[in-house]
């Protein structure tokens, strides 16, 4: 059991950790402002295979962040079009994104690489690891927190940013607002559209984030379908924390956590098939408690 529970599962933690912080912090956003996005995992999935091509085209790991960037404004811009201005329903749209991107990342992949299952190469430019030097000097801190990704780090700024945006700007009370009171929003003058739109973008920024953090700074490569239900288990992690930032931030290195455990509990010899469920179990034994939880209070009230 030591060989599992060392310093290095909780270094894996927070790299396993770190899409889901991504993709919850924008999901949060639009959950404020009253929409549920389930494309989240098609969006995560294109930001990795834009990343990646941008990446090995241009030799610049920062390309590769841009090109998952502007992926996720498009396809947040997408969903909003529909979801706002066409009035469909989200879950529909949702879907339709998260089908429509596993079938674009496996035409391209044969287009354009003219490979089938997985691309890698030694031209793929991954992420800058950030090295903080103070941290060597305590052996613990400097093995969980130190050489990580940039974008590891990247995302705890993002964390304490959001919670400003949300809670001390009147930008954030209006996106809190256009979800829990749209009409009175309009009232004073604010336009719930304009603000429901930039939630969407922002969301699918992040989430293009979470991609490139899968395929250029967790691993140097991108396979099909690598996002692997990490935009569900991230809205798991947003219903969970309750859409507060800090709160999500601890639900998602939990599941980052099951993620690791999962990955490291196959040194026992336990086939992968069954260790790979266990985020996905974590996940299900989380909501149901969440569910009954509800369920009890309101029973009480």
């Amino acid at each position: 059991m030591k060989d599992i529970f060392d310093l290095a599962l909780f270094q894996n933690t927070i790299r396993t950790a770190t899409p889901l912080i991504l993709a919850a912090l924008g999901g949060l956003l639009t959950m404020h402002a009253g929409i549920l996005n389930i494309g989240m995992e098609g969006m995560i999935l294109l930001g990795a295979f834009f990343g990646v091509l941008g990446s090995y085209f241009f030799s610049s790991s920062l390309m590769g962040v841009v090109l998952a960037v502007i992926s996720g404004i498009l396809i947040g811009a997408l969903f909003g079009f529909f979801v706002i201005e066409l009035k469909s329903d989200e879950f529909i749209i949702g879907i339709a994104i998260n089908i429509f991107a596993g079938g674009l990342t496996v035409f391209l992949l044969r287009s354009i690489f003219g490979v089938k299952g997985a691309f890698s190469s030694p031209d793929i430019v991954p992420l800058p690891d950030v090295y903080i030097p103070f941290l060597d000097k305590i052996n613990f801190l400097d093995k969980i927190f130190n050489n990580h990704s940039i974008l590891v780090y990247v995302s705890w700024i993002l964390v304490a940013l959001v919670y400003i945006l949300l809670y001390k700007t009147p930008y954030g009370y209006w996106i809190r607002g256009v979800g829990e009171h749209e009409e009175a929003l309009e009232t004073a003058g604010i336009n719930p559209k304009k603000v429901k739109y930039v939630s969407s973008i922002l969301c699918g920024m992040f989430c293009g984030l979470a991609g490139a953090h899968l395929s250029l700074g967790y691993l140097t490569l991108f396979t099909e379908n690598m996002s692997a239900g990490k935009g569900f288990i991230a809205l798991a992690a947003i219903i969970f924390g309750n859409s507060n930032p800090i709160n999500v931030y601890g639900a998602s290195l939990l599941f980052g956590f099951f993620d690791a455990l999962g990955i490291r509990v196959q040194s026992l010899g336990i086939p992968s098939q069954f260790t790979q469920m266990i985020p996905y179990l974590a996940t299900v034994i989380v909501l149901f408690g969440v569910a009954q939880k509800k369920l009890v209070k309101g029973k009480a009230d």
